[in-house]
């Protein structure tokens, strides 16, 4: 059951940066450029939390039982 939330939170993460690139890239061509560091904050934190579950869910996967 662990293993299928880990997942739902990679895939629900990298949704989220899908749609801040979006964001991102319509602020700068906008010139609207403090949008483009909150949109790329949120990027980098939804990263980072991707990143955290992924090497929770491998720990899960793989350890020895």
């Amino acid at each position: 059951m662990a293993k299928k939330i880990c997942w739902g939170i990679v895939f629900a993460t990298i949704a989220i940066n899908v749609v801040m690139l979006q964001h991102t890239v319509e602020a700068y061509f906008g010139r609207e450029y403090e949008h483009v560091y909150q949109n790329t904050g949120i990027a980098l934190f939804s990263s980072l939390i991707a990143f955290i579950t992924y090497i929770y869910w491998r720990k899960l996967e793989y350890k020895k039982k």
